[in-house]
C-alpha cells in the first residue's frame, strides 16, 4: 500500500497567525491606553494632590505659640507677664545622631543633666516631627555662639521665645500660683492639639482654674525648608491668639504690706470687701519664688522647700484648717439672741463651768473669772464660761445649723481650685465619721471655737465680711474680670462678680447688738482687743482668739515658756472697718503666735490703717496685754463627758 503524503493548510495557519497578531495588537493598544490614562489620570486629575505632597517634601507646618493672657491687680500693676528669652530647640526627625548632636551642643552651650534627661523624656513621648525644648533662657553669648556655628547642628535651632514671669516674686504666688513644663501626666489629659508648640500649662492658683482663657489659640506657619531642613522663607501664616488678660481684685501693694506685718511669723491674712466680696488681699507666709518653678526646679532646692519646718508650699489661706477659737463667740451670742437668750441677762463666771452630775471642771482663760457677765460683756472680755453655758443651752445641732448659716464647715466657693471644707460638727457627723455619740462636754467646748471645729482663714475672712454685711453671705472672689488686646483695643470679655450665697435672716436689733459689742472689744479701756483700736481714725469691730494646739491638763495653768514653738496658741483676730459702712473684713490667724490680742490684732489694724488711711503704720502704741492666754483654758476630758480625743493639734491639721 502506497504511503499517503499529508499536505498543509496553509490558508488555516495564516489566518491562525493573522488572528494571533491581531490579538497581540489589542492587547497592546489596551495596555497603551491604560497607561495613557494612568498618565492623565495622575498628572491631569490627581495634579493638586501630588502638587501637595511634593510640596511636602520641603514644606514644612509650624505650630507657633500663642501668648498667654497676663494677670493684673486691681489697680492696674502686672503680677504676671511674659518676658522674651533664647531657647535651644531640637528637631528630633532631622537628627540622625542625637546623642553627638547633644554632645556638640554641650561645648558651646551649659545644658546640665537633668535637662538632657528631661529632653529625652519629651523625645520618647511626642512626635518626632515636633520641636523639642532642649534648654531655655540661654544667654546672648550662648546664642552667639550657636549661630557663629550653626552649620554643625542639623536640626537644632535657637529661637526668641516669651517666658512667664513673676514681677512680685513670691508676694502673691499662693493667689497665682505659677505656670510650669507640661509632664507626662499631663500631656495624656490635655488637648494636644492646643498645646502645640507651647511647653507650659497653670499649675497652682489662679494660672491653674483660668488656664483656659490664659492659653489662647495656637497658630500656624508654613515654611520652606531646603535639604538639610533649615528654614528658607515663609510660605504662609496663621496668627495665633493671645490668651485673655485676667484683672484681680487683689490690691498687690495692701499683700506686700500685710506679709510685711506678718513679719517672720507663719500665718495668714485675708482681707475682702464685705459689699462685693472681693478679696483685697490673699496672704500665707512664709512663701517662695515662682520663677524657679517655671522651667521647673532642680531636685536640691525642691527638697529645701518641701522639707522646711515652716512649710513655705503650703497655702495656709486656703488650705490651712484651724481651730477658730474665740473668734466664732459673737456668732454664738447671735444664735443665742435668735433664741431668747436677753443680752442683758448675766451669767456669773467664777473662773470654770461644771455639767450637772460632773466634776469635771471647764476653766475660763481668766483663772480668777469676770463674776456676773451680760452677753455684751461675755464678747467685749471673751469670756468663755458665758459660752459654755450658752452652747449648753442651745445643743449642738442648733450651734451647727446656726454658723453654718455664715459658711463655717463649707468651701467658700472662691475661684480657686482645692478648696476644702473646714468641719463643722455635729452628732450626725460625728455619728458618721467617729461611730460615737456626741458628749456634752464636746458641744461646751465647740461653743468656744474649740474641738473638732475647725475652719480655713478664708472661711474666718467671709464670716467675718458676712457679719460686717448683716447677714448677707458674699462669695468671695480673686478676679475681677476678663480684657482682651491693649491700649486702645482692649475691651472687657467678661466681669466677674460674686454672688450672694445666702442672705442670714436674723432680727437686725441682734445684729446690731452683736457689733456694737465687737466695737467694744476693740474700743473699750476693758475690751481684750483694746491695744489694736488706740487712736484710731475710724470705727472698728473685731473678736480675738487664741486657740489651742497642746491640751492643758486638768487644774494645770498655761506656761508658754515651758513650750516648744510648735506646741504655742494659735494667735486670731476678725475685724471689720468703718463700722457704719464696712470696706474691709480682715481675718488673721498667727501661728503659734500665743495671743489674738498682743499678736494678730495690731497686724489687722496696721493692714486697715495702710488700706483705709494709706497710713504705712510701722508699730501701734504699747500697752500692758492682760489678756495673752484667752482661752488657754482646760479642755481635756472627763470620763463622763468628752473623749480624750477632742483636743487635737490644729497645726496638724493645717
Amino acid at each position: 500500500m502506497a504511503q499517503q503524503l499529508e499536505l498543509k493548510d496553509y490558508l488555516r495557519e495564516t489566518n491562525l497567525v493573522h488572528s494571533r497578531l491581531v490579538s497581540l495588537v489589542v492587547l497592546l493598544a489596551l495596555m497603551v491606553m491604560v497607561l495613557v490614562g494612568r498618565i492623565w489620570y495622575l498628572q491631569v486629575y490627581q495634579y493638586q494632590r501630588f502638587e501637595v505632597l511634593s510640596k511636602d517634601n520641603r514644606v514644612r507646618l509650624i505650630p507657633v505659640p500663642p501668648v498667654r493672657g497676663q494677670i493684673y491687680d486691681r489697680n492696674g500693676k502686672v503680677l504676671a507677664e511674659n518676658i522674651p528669652v533664647f531657647t535651644l530647640e531640637v528637631l528630633p526627625s532631622e537628627v540622625k545622631n542625637m546623642d553627638g548632636l547633644l554632645d556638640s551642643l554641650a561645648k558651646i552651650i551649659q545644658i546640665s543633666p537633668n535637662e538632657i534627661r528631661k529632653f529625652k523624656a519629651q523625645v520618647r513621648s511626642r512626635p518626632d516631627f515636633e520641636s523639642q525644648i532642649l534648654k531655655v533662657n540661654i544667654s546672648e553669648e550662648e546664642a552667639a555662639r550657636f549661630f557663629v556655628n550653626k552649620n554643625r547642628f542639623g536640626g537644632a535651632e535657637v529661637h526668641a521665645r516669651l517666658q512667664r514671669y513673676y514681677p512680685y516674686g513670691g508676694e502673691l504666688v499662693h493667689a497665682l500660683g505659677y505656670v510650669g513644663r507640661i509632664n507626662q501626666s499631663e500631656l495624656n489629659s490635655i488637648d494636644r492639639a492646643a498645646y502645640k508648640g507651647t511647653e507650659y500649662i497653670g499649675k497652682l492658683g489662679i494660672e491653674a482654674k483660668y488656664e483656659d482663657v490664659l492659653l489662647g489659640k495656637v497658630g500656624f506657619e508654613q515654611v520652606e525648608t531646603n535639604a538639610h531642613g533649615q528654614r528658607v522663607r515663609t510660605l504662609s501664616k496663621n496668627p495665633p491668639v493671645s490668651g485673655e488678660d485676667i484683672h484681680l481684685n487683689i490690691d498687690a501693694e495692701l499683700q506686700v504690706k500685710a506679709r510685711e506685718y506678718l513679719g517672720d511669723h507663719r500665718g495668714s491674712v485675708i482681707a475682702i470687701e464685705p459689699a462685693s466680696g472681693d478679696v483685697l488681699a490673699f496672704v500665707s507666709n512664709p512663701v517662695y519664688d515662682p520663677n524657679k518653678f517655671v522651667n521647673g526646679i532642680d531636685h536640691r532646692s525642691y527638697n529645701e522647700l518641701r522639707d522646711n519646718i515652716n512649710r513655705p508650699l503650703l497655702n495656709r489661706a486656703l488650705n490651712g484648717r484651724y481651730a477658730p477659737g474665740s473668734t466664732i463667740k459673737g456668732l454664738v451670742a447671735l444664735a443665742g439672741l435668735e433664741n431668747g437668750w436677753n443680752k442683758n441677762s448675766k451669767v456669773v463666771c467664777p473662773g470654770y463651768y461644771q455639767l450637772k452630775g460632773s466634776s469635771h471642771r471647764y476653766r475660763c482663760w481668766r483663772r480668777q473669772g469676770h463674776g456676773p457677765t451680760s452677753m455684751m460683756e461675755s464678747i467685749m472680755q471673751s469670756c468663755d464660761v458665758y459660752y459654755y453655758q450658752l452652747a449648753n443651752s442651745l445643743g449642738i445641732d442648733k450651734l451647727h445649723d446656726f454658723l453654718s448659716r455664715f459658711g463655717l464647715g463649707s468651701q467658700t466657693g472662691i475661684d480657686l481650685k482645692g478648696e476644702p471644707s473646714g468641719l463643722m460638727p455635729s452628732k450626725k457627723w460625728k455619728r458618721r465619721a467617729r461611730s460615737n455619740p456626741w458628749y456634752p462636754g464636746e458641744t461646751l467646748i465647740t461653743g468656744i471655737g474649740q474641738g473638732y471645729m475647725l475652719a480655713t482663714p478664708l472661711q474666718l475672712g467671709v464670716m467675718t465680711a458676712t457679719l460686717a454685711n448683716r447677714g448677707n453671705r458674699i462669695e468671695p472672689r480673686l478676679v475681677d474680670r476678663l480684657t482682651h488686646g491693649s491700649g486702645d483695643s482692649q475691651h472687657e470679655i467678661a466681669d466677674l462678680e460674686g454672688k450672694l450665697l445666702e442672705k442670714v435672716k436674723v432680727n437686725k436689733a441682734h445684729f446690731s447688738s452683736i457689733i456694737e459689742a465687737m466695737q467694744n472689744v476693740v474700743e473699750h479701756p476693758r475690751g481684750t482687743a483694746r491695744r489694736a483700736g488706740l487712736n484710731a481714725e475710724y470705727t472698728i469691730a473685731g473678736k480675738t482668739g487664741t486657740a489651742q494646739v497642746v491640751a492643758i491638763a486638768q487644774g494645770a495653768k498655761y506656761d508658754a515658756t515651758k513650750l516648744s514653738e510648735f506646741q504655742k496658741d494659735h494667735a486670731l483676730f476678725i475685724s471689720f472697718a468703718p463700722v457704719e459702712k464696712p470696706k474691709i473684713a480682715i481675718a488673721v490667724i498667727v501661728e503659734n503666735g500665743g495671743s489674738g490680742s498682743g499678736v494678730a490684732a495690731p497686724v489687722a489694724r496696721k493692714v486697715m490703717d495702710f488700706y483705709l488711711l494709706g497710713k504705712d503704720a510701722n508699730a501701734v502704741p504699747e500697752i500692758e496685754d492682760t489678756n495673752s492666754v484667752e482661752n488657754n483654758v482646760d479642755t481635756t476630758a472627763s470620763n463622763n463627758n468628752v473623749p480624750q480625743s477632742v483636743t487635737r493639734p490644729s497645726s496638724g491639721n493645717i
